[in-house]
This record gives structure tokens, C-alpha cells and sequence, in this order.
């Protein structure tokens, strides 16, 4: 069910407040561009600046737009465990079809300190996990053992890897089995990721270049890799640029190049800056965005 090109979604604002209209519009967007599913409410998204009301409305504007054509996989990640089995709950409820949970950030668990956290959502709520490492993030990298002992549990049924050790989809793939889904959390390096073994990417890059990255997942689906290392040469100067300055202002202005929302975020991240905007408009104009 999770494979593709999955796009990390923007939350637009329009002055500050949630913009329904404009969410729903770029998620309609997205699967008419051949997006294979859509994740709200991942940092992408600004969850860490919703508010619980937000992040729940966020995920039913999704699923309600989405009519069921492509999985939605919701944001739940939190670092408290209790906080994270709500999401996942107010998930199942919205209608979701499986969560993204983060590893706990900040406060720096062990491995055993994360095989609880996970084990408490997995028995709490009857949804499909993905987890996910990003130990850029949350300071903590979840082992590949520790991925390995996760993939037992009932309702994990993947990670999202940010880690950017493609030698661990390898070794994933054989603690974990052959129905177990790798998807990479990081775009500059999804087409080796998939070569080693994985079936997608949740993509940071796909909330502006949403067809193209779709493309490359279809051309690595069928073992068209020169084809897939072709679109990605092309973006991937865009994939860089998708973080010259904390994401996801980059990915919004982006986006509003676009018409598809304003560029703003939340405090604490600012707005490009001009340079920012300057680099960003031109790998767009090269990629042939706009």
C-alpha cells in the first residue's frame, strides 16, 4: 500500500491561520500530479507549531480530499508517548490509513527506552506504523537491531529512514523481511535507496515538483533506472536548495512560486530570505517548474 512517491505536506497558512480552501486544493493537486500517497502533519507540515485542534483538522481535510485514492499516512510523532498514542487515535478517527511516528525527540531514550515507546502505540491503537528515523532531529538513532525487533510488532509495517545510511536498507531488509517497507527520508539519495532495496520516498522536494518525483518512482518501479537518475539530475539541485534555510520555508516559497500557497511559516522559522528565494526560483526555471 506505502511505496512511491509520498509528499511530506506543507501546512498553508494565509495570515497565520490554518488555510482549509488551499490545503485541499494542493492535496487534489498532488494526486492529480501522480503523487502514490500524501503525509500531513510530519515536520514538513509544521506540526511541532499546531495546535492539537490543527493537526487533527489538518489530517481530516486530507483524508476528506483524498477520497480514499491514495493512502494518507498522518503525522502522530511526539515525544511523549502518551501525547503520540492521541495523535494516532485522533488518526484512526479522521480516517487515516497509517501514522508516521517520529522517534521520541529530546528527551534521548535508549534502544529500549524506543522499542516501549513503539510497543505502547502499537498496543494502544489498531492502526499501521511507519516509523521513522531522524536522528538529525531527535539526537537519537534508532539501530538497525532495534528496527529489527519493531518489525515484529503487530501494526509496524515500515520506517521512513533519514538516517542517510543507505547500507541499512540492506540490513533492514533482512531483519525485517520482504513485506516490511523501506522508504527513504531523504531526497537526494532516494533512487540509491531504492536500488538497495526500497519501494519509495517521503519527499520534501514533491510538494514543488510532485510529478517529476512521481516519475522517477514509477521509472525505478519498473527497473528503469536511467531513466529515474535522468529526472533526478534534474532535481536535484532543488533537492538541495529544499533546505538552504530551515524547511520548510524553502519548500513553501517553493510552492507559492506556484500559486499554491503563501510562504509562510510559524514562528520560530522565518521566511527565505532573498537570496534563499533568489536560488530557489532559479533550480525551479531549470527543472522546468516554472
Amino acid at each position: 500500500m506505502f511505496h512511491g512517491s509520498l509528499p511530506a505536506l506543507i501546512t498553508p497558512f494565509r495570515n497565520g491561520i490554518l488555510d482549509e480552501q488551499g490545503f485541499q486544493a494542493f492535496v487534489e493537486w498532488q494526486i492529480t500530479e501522480g503523487s502514490h500517497g500524501l503525509v500531513p502533519c510530519g515536520t514538513t507540515g509544521e506540526s511541532a507549531t499546531l495546535s492539537m485542534e490543527e493537526h487533527m483538522r489538518v489530517v481530516r481535510l486530507c483524508v476528506e480530499a483524498t477520497h480514499g485514492r491514495v493512502p494518507v499516512v498522518a503525522g502522530a510523532g511526539s515525544n511523549s508517548t502518551a501525547h503520540a498514542i492521541e495523535l494516532a487515535k485522533g488518526a484512526k478517527v479522521a480516517g487515516a490509513d497509517a501514522v508516521l511516528v517520529v522517534a521520541p525527540y529530546y528527551n534521548k531514550p535508549s534502544q529500549d527506552g524506543l522499542i516501549a515507546h513503539y510497543t505502547a502505540i502499537n498496543d494502544a491503537v489498531d492502526i499501521p506504523i511507519v516509523v521513522y528515523n531522524v536522528p538529525s532531529r531527535t539526537v537519537v538513532d534508532m539501530s538497525v537491531e532495534t528496527v529489527g525487533k519493531l518489525s515484529k510488532l503487530a501494526n509496524v509495517v515500515g520506517i521512513k529512514d533519514a538516517s542517510g545510511d543507505i547500507g541499512r536498507v540492506a540490513r533492514h531488509r533482512a531483519l525485517c523481511g520482504p513485506k516490511f517497507v523501506l522508504l527513504s527520508g531523504d531526497d537526494p539519495n532516494a533512487v540509491g535507496f531504492n536500488a538497495s532495496g526500497g519501494v519509495g520516498c517521503i519527499s520534501v522536494t514533491a510538494n514543488v515538483a510532485p510529478k517529476l518525483c512521481a516519475q522517477m518512482q514509477d521509472a525505478m518501479a519498473q527497473g528503469a533506472f536511467e531513466t529515474a537518475r535522468a529526472i533526478d539530475a534534474k532535481l536535484a539541485a532543488l533537492h538541495k536548495l529544499m533546505f538552504i534555510e530551515p524547511s520548510p520555508a524553502p519548500a513553501k516559497y517553493g510552492a507559492s512560486l506556484l500559486g499554491k500557497c503563501e510562504d509562510g511559516v510559524r514562528l520560530p522559522l522565518l521566511t527565505c530570505t532573498d537570496g534563499a528565494k533568489a536560488q530557489i526560483r532559479s533550480a525551479m526555471t531549470e527543472a522546468g517548474l516554472i
